[in-house]
Formats: C-alpha cells, sequence, structure tokens
C-alpha cells in the first residue's frame, strides 16, 4: 500500500493501531523494527517498535527493549522519535555442536513446545519454530558438553500430541540409542510432558542410557526464558550422569541455580507459569544439575544405572487407544461407564477421592458406581483406581467402600499419579495378553510404584 494513502492504519506496518496512532507513525516515517525513543513524564525508554497484536489497545505502542522484555505505553501524551531504522529482516543465528572430539555423542530430538517457540506478534501469542539449532545457538557452553546430532522430529504443541506421537518418540530414541549415544533429550512442550514421560519409560525400558526430556515455561525471546539452562543441564545430564532411566529435567526452583532430573512415571506438572513446575511425586529427584553443569546423584534415590550403550535396542511401542481417564466428583454420573463400556474400551482409570474412593453407599442410587464397576468388569474392562490427591496412595482395604470397590473388581494402583496409571495401562493393553493385565498393573515395572512413600518425599 502506498505511504500517501489516506487510511494508514491499514498498511501493514500500522495494522491493528488506532487511525491517530498510525497516522502519528507513518508522519515521522516510523515502521516496525525501527528503534524509537518515547518520552514520557521526564523518562525516556528505547526499544524496537513492534507489531501490534490483534487484541487490546489500539492507542498502545508495543516495543521491545533491550533486557528483551515488551513494553507498551499509550501514544497519548507521549513524545515519539526515530532513533534509527531498521536494517531490515534477519534470520535467527543457527549453531552446529556436532563432531567434537572425545566428548559423549547426545542426540537432541525436537518436538516442539514453549522451549522452541517466539511471540507472533500478530496474535499475541506464540508459535513453534522448526528449526531447533537456534536453541543450540543461544546455549554455546553446550558445545563443551557433548558431541550434538539434532534430530528435528516434529513442531507442536504437546497439547496436541497423541500415543502415536509418543510412538514416534520412542522409535527415534531407540534410533539413536542403537546408533551410538551416550544419552538423548527430547525438546517437549510442557502441558502433557508428564504423559509422554511415562509412555517412554514403559516403551523405552531397558534402554539403558539417559533419556532426558525438558521444556520451557517461558518462551526463548523472553528475558526470564528458562529453555536455554533447561537445555543446558539436560545435556551435562544425558551426557555425565550415567543413570539408564527416562525422566524429565527442569528447574528445582524458579531461580537459575540448578534443576533436578524426576523420574519419568513419578513426574507431574503442579504449576501453570512458574519456573519450577514440575515436581516429582511420592518420589526424590534422581539428581541434581547446577548452572555450571555439574551433576549430583540423589544416593537416597533408587535409580538404575547405565548399561552401557545398546545396539540392538527394540521399543515396546504398542499402546491400546481405547484407554481413558476419567475424574469422580460429588454428583459425577456413573452411566459414562455405559458409554465407554459401548465405545469399546478395554480400559479405565478412575481417579478417585481420597485412599481411593468412589460414591459406593449413596443415599441416592443414580450416584452408586459400584453396579457400574461390577457391570463394567464383567463385560472385560480393566477398571483402575487412582487417587486424585496427588501425594500418597491408594488403599483398597481400609474403608468398607474400599472394599466393596474391590470385590467387584477394581485395581487400586497403589502410589501412581492418575496419569501414570492411565498410560500404564494403555501400554499394558497394547503389549500383553488381557488375563496379564490386572497382575502388572499392580506391580512396580519401572519405578511408578513404591512399597513404601517416605514423609520426606512430599516435601521436595
Amino acid at each position: 500500500m502506498s505511504r500517501n494513502s489516506n487510511n494508514p492504519s491499514r498498511d501493514v506496518n500500522y495494522a491493528n493501531y488506532s487511525h491517530g496512532l498510525a497516522a502519528l507513525l507513518e508522519s515521522k516515517g516510523i515502521k516496525h523494527g525501527d528503534r524509537i525513543r518515547i518520552s514520557y513524564k521526564g523518562r525516556e525508554i528505547e526499544g524496537e517498535l513492534m507489531p501490534k497484536p490483534e487484541i487490546g489497545d489500539r492507542d498502545v505502542l508495543v516495543v521491545k527493549l533491550d533486557n528483551g522484555y515488551n513494553f507498551g505505553i499509550s501514544y497519548k501524551n507521549s513524545e515519539i522519535s526515530l532513533v534509527s531504522h531498521s536494517k531490515g529482516a534477519i534470520s535467527f543465528p543457527k549453531a552446529d555442536a556436532k563432531n567434537r572430539h572425545g566428548l559423549a555423542k547426545v542426540t537432541m530430538i525436537y518436538t516442539g513446545g514453549t522451549i522452541g517457540s517466539r511471540l507472533d506478534y500478530k496474535t499475541g501469542g506464540v508459535y513453534m519454530l522448526t528449526k531447533p539449532e537456534e536453541l543450540l545457538y543461544e546455549v554455546p557452553e553446550i558445545s563443551e558438553l557433548a558431541d550434538m546430532e539434532v534430530v528435528p522430529l516434529m513442531s507442536m504443541a504437546s497439547e496436541d500430541m497423541s500415543y502415536l506421537e509418543w510412538k514416534r518418540i520412542a522409535e527415534e530414541a531407540a534410533r539413536a540409542a542403537n546408533s551410538g549415544s551416550a544419552g538423548i533429550v527430547i525438546t517437549h512442550g510442557t502441558d502433557t510432558m508428564h504423559y509422554t514421560s511415562a509412555a517412554l519409560s514403559f516403551m523405552l525400558e531397558g534402554i539403558g542410557i539417559p533419556v532426558v526430556l525438558t521444556g520451557a515455561q517461558r518462551s526463548s525471546d523472553r528475558g526470564s526464558s528458562d529453555a536455554f539452562m533447561n537445555l543446558f543441564c539436560s545435556v551435562a545430564y544425558a551426557a555425565k550422569s550415567g543413570v539408564g532411566e527416562v525422566g524429565i529435567c527442569m528447574h528445582a526452583s524458579s531461580s537459575d541455580d540448578k534443576c533436578m532430573f524426576i523420574r519419568g512415571t513419578k513426574a507431574r506438572k503442579m504449576h501453570t507459569s512458574r519456573r519450577d513446575a514440575f515436581r516429582p511425586i511420592n518420589d526424590l529427584p534422581l539428581a541434581f544439575i547446577d548452572s555450571r553443569g555439574e551433576v549430583s546423584i540423589n544416593r537416597s534415590a533408587s535409580f538404575r544405572a547405565s548399561s552401557g550403550k545398546p545396539h540392538n535396542f527394540k521399543p515396546r511401542l504398542g499402546f491400546e487407544e481405547k484407554t481413558a481417564l476419567v475424574k469422580i466428583f460429588p454428583n459425577s454420573d456413573p452411566e459414562v461407564l455405559d458409554f465407554y463400556t459401548g465405545k469399546g474400551y478395554k480400559g479405565i482409570i478412575l481417579e478417585g477421592t481420597g485412599l481411593g474412593h468412589l460414591p459406593v453407599s449413596t443415599l441416592h442410587k443414580e450416584f452408586n458406581w459400584l453396579t457400574k464397576v461390577k457391570s463394567a468388569v464383567d463385560s472385560g474392562v480393566i477398571v483402575g483406581i487412582a487417587s486424585q490427591c496427588i501425594y500418597g496412595r491408594t488403599n483398597s482395604n481400609v474403608y468398607r467402600n474400599l472394599r466393596l470397590l474391590s470385590n467387584a473388581g477394581a485395581i487400586h494402583c497403589g502410589d501412581m499419579t492418575p496419569e501414570t496409571a492411565f498410560v500404564k495401562l494403555g501400554w499394558l493393553l497394547g503389549n500383553h495378553k488381557r488375563e496379564e493385565v490386572p497382575a502388572l498393573l499392580e506391580k512396580n515395572l519401572v519405578g511408578e510404584i513404591n512399597e513404601r512413600v517416605r514423609y520426606d518425599q512430599f516435601l521436595v
């Protein structure tokens, strides 16, 4: 569109700004990417003019400050001047950490998520990058840790993943392990990372090398991003820990002092936005990794030592997609089980209250789950019960209602999180005969069930 347009707010450089603000910017020859100075009430602010998101006050300028944060201010009562024009769009620099002779080979499998995202100034949201080498550029210290192989497997938000993506990741991890990698780092969105870590724990059982999932709570273009430290600590752990387990490595606190590695079947996202959102549930961290890349193994925790680089490892990728996770709540309708059994579901995990309770002795029969649980079990569905309490374990014997559920054929899942119980049941049904599944659901396979839960495991 012409610079002399009568409607400058429709120019791509002034889209989403008000007519008055767009006219002011055009009169001063200011476009997106230019460096500007804003004077307001005796203060001066400099930064790069950013595109205006589609939402928000159209009179507000969006400026990226030198510290990486964005700043918004109304143009009214402000003095705006051009400092310098943009030199034009540049591609984000990339780095290659290959061929670091003498260092352990670590494969980074990129799947997307916030760790590989940047702000989309058109919508105000973030979008997924497709070039994981951009992350390596931001963490040059990684070149001192490992000989890196980068595999751009997919680029998607974790909430959009299914068991089909878990299988793809497991297949690629097995390929990397069989090709000589001493450790594997998987970059992943945080929303469902604990589901994927549980799935990989079962699918990659016995892989014998560190498999580390990591991500970020804040995108890599934010000043407070946790992406780079999480990636650095994950590579350090993959290269040096010698622990042959699948797990999650993220910030251990809100500060940039250390990360912790959590067993894949015992991790859970416990906060929507904090950098230390992931915590071990009914377990201890397996290790801490400081900002220098030093790995401290937690000798109080039980773990599998690395068994060396595999040569012919085969993942067990079966997963029964007809597996459900159902939350129990007051007034919940037990007929939901009829829906799932009618749809041909093979397994259902019920997220019960307390020690694994469901409403079974109600005053109103329409809320009584006992008959529907027994009917589902009798039809061949495996019904497991986990607790929505997060910490602690289920118990099938303490109260009468628990015993009634046990007699109806429901299986209490110990101290497994509901998410891990759901993933385990789907994996068992996809890899074992149906008659083997009930006993295996109650058996510890990859650290998902502890015989005893210590008090200090609640305090990490």
